[in-house]
């Protein structure tokens, strides 16, 4: 009974932080297109940004409370939740075709962040130094976004819904920046006294509820653009989802509650973060149909996410009957 309030409070947090994040990026989508901004922006930053919003928030209240393991377990564990479990679903729901683009510039990219992420924390650490270094590199990464941006071509956007005023959006992202601190509050307040009352550690609660709950945005708006043959959203939404995770995400404890890392960090969560990412390079450069996640692939994305929620439980019980 004593866990039944805040297990009611992390439910309730996780609902705020999705229906605020699907509000805050239908308002900032809709003020984009207003102002003219094109739809390739409009899908890499705006809509990237908004479905890491949650990711951040949590962050940032963790790391402010000290609870520093579920900010960086929340980073690490989204982008896991992410490609195993958002592009392994929405494949196996329909195949996601991937542009020439994707394949030969983006994915390099995100797997060059992760690389270079893993140097950072190999000594062990999470340093204000560290956190300065992601915040030059996520500010590098903006300018490239923007500089390919203006060099791709204009596309006409196809949205099926329709455009709203500007005093509506505006209020729409009020109102989703507002439910996503709320709910992020809850989720830190709620998992760390699940926590402490188990003895399990922040890293486990940060892998996996924290994690799975503020993906749920990712993986609505991938499952939706997989029914839709919108391809291009599917694995565009997850590719700068992770990288926001990584560069805008774990600055947040580096710089408000920066020291050691849990070892298992290390060793599995972020060595499995990259394996993923490489696998995905891999089955879209050729494995299968060449620029291509099928229904096979998505089933070993599935899997693998499946057989890494064993191993978070296992070392779970470790914890408890030790």
């Amino acid at each position: 009974m004593a866990l039944a309030l805040p297990a009611i409070v992390v439910v309730l947090g996780l609902v705020g932080l999705v229906f605020g994040a699907d509000r805050f990026v239908f308002g900032a989508s809709n003020l984009a297109r207003r102002l003219g901004v094109s739809p390739l922006l409009v899908g890499m930053l705006i809509v990237g940004l908004g479905t890491s919003a949650p990711e951040m928030l949590v962050s940032a209240t963790a790391a402010l409370d000290g609870s520093g393991g579920i900010a960086l377990g929340n980073a690490v564990g989204s982008n896991i939740t992410n490609i195993a479990l958002v592009l392994g679903v929405s494949a196996m729901i329909k195949p996601i075709s991937l542009h020439r683009d994707v394949v030969r510039r983006e994915l390099p990219v995100v797997l060059g962040i992760t690389a270079l992420v893993a140097v950072l924390l190999i000594d062990g650490a999470l340093t204000p130094i560290d956190g300065a270094i992601l915040v030059l590199l996520l500010i590098v990464f903006l300018i490239r976004t923007i500089r390919t941006g203006r060099k791709a071509e204009e596309e006409d956007d196809e949205t099926k819904e329709p455009l709203v005023g500007y005093a509506r959006a505006s209020l729409w992202l009020a109102l989703g920046l507002t439910l996503m601190i709320a709910g992020s509050q809850a989720v830190v307040w709620g998992a760390s006294t699940i926590a402490s009352a188990l003895g399990v550690s922040d890293l486990i609660i940060g892998l996996t509820i924290v994690a799975v709950g503020t993906s749920l945005p990712e993986l609505a708006a991938s499952v939706a653009a997989a029914f839709r043959g919108e391809h291009a959203m599917a694995i565009g939404n997850v590719l700068g989802s992770n990288v926001f995770n990584l560069l805008a995400v774990l600055p947040f404890p580096a710089l408000l509650d920066p020291g050691p890392l849990d070892a298992g960090l290390l060793e599995r969560d972020y060595a499995v973060m990259g394996g993923l990412t490489l696998l995905l390079m891999l089955f879209a450069l050729g494995f299968g149909k060449q620029g291509r996640i099928n229904r096979i692939e998505g089933g070993v994305f599935t899997l693998i996410y499946v057989g890494y929620l064993t191993l978070l439980v296992l070392s779970a019980m470790g914890q408890l009957s030790g």
